[in-house]
């Protein structure tokens, strides 16, 4: 019996150890990229659906108690207006910039092995298969709008239209500034629709910050 009450003593505290742990990361995470976008492509429901996909799958996690929008310009927005004022962190509490201005410019911490999902999981870059590292934005690199490269204001699926995109993983074809950019590096290929997307290196992810 002794034994038994010595086995479920240590079990409870090592849940206990455990749950702190995860507690401690979850309310330090304002970043992350979507482990999986809706399956539509560029049509994310306009920046509602985009933002309750980032809720829905922060929620999942088990955290709570923040606003989530999509780092997502439209024709009247821009990305770098809706995120808040930082700063922000990633599900293993490493950060990825002090504020707006920082995370525009070469001092912010986005890279393939900080730029993690919602579950803490490092996305596909270049070189993986199948290579997921384009992310929707939408934006230029300042985080403003980019004319008619948002997928109709992400309410887009088909051959029609075009999304402005980033690599998470800060690499590209070649070494330009282009395709470095975590958030202004190409334009999609073929319209908005879900394959259109992969066929350049994506999947129709896109990044998720706090907003408080």
């Amino acid at each position: 019996m002794r034994r038994l009450l010595l086995l479920v003593a240590a079990t409870a505290a090592a849940l206990a150890a455990t749950a702190g742990t995860a507690l401690s990361q979850d309310a330090k995470m304002s970043f992350f990229v979507t482990s999986a976008g809706p399956g539509k492509g560029g049509d994310l429901g306009g920046l509602k659906g985009a933002d309750a996909h980032c809720a829905s799958l922060a929620d999942a996690t088990g955290v709570a108690g923040k606003t989530w929008h999509a780092y997502l310009s439209t024709s009247t927005e821009d990305a770098r207006d809706r995120i808040g004022k930082g700063p922000w962190f990633n599900a293993k509490g490493e950060k990825i910039a002090d504020d707006v201005a920082s995370l525009h410019s070469d001092a912010n911490g986005i890279t393939k092995q900080t730029a993690l999902t919602e579950k803490g999981e490092t996305v596909n870059g270049r070189g993986d298969t199948p290579n997921r590292h384009d992310m929707l934005t939408g934006s230029k690199p300042d985080g403003t709008k980019i004319a008619d490269q948002t997928c109709s204001d992400w309410t887009m699926s088909g051959a029609e239209g075009a999304a402005m995109m980033g690599h998470h993983d800060r690499a590209g074809l070649d070494d330009s500034a282009a395709a470095k950019s975590w958030n202004s590096s190409h334009a999609s290929r073929g319209g908005c629709g879900q394959e259109a997307l992969k066929g350049t290196g994506g999947d129709g992810l896109f990044y998720c910050f706090a907003t408080d």
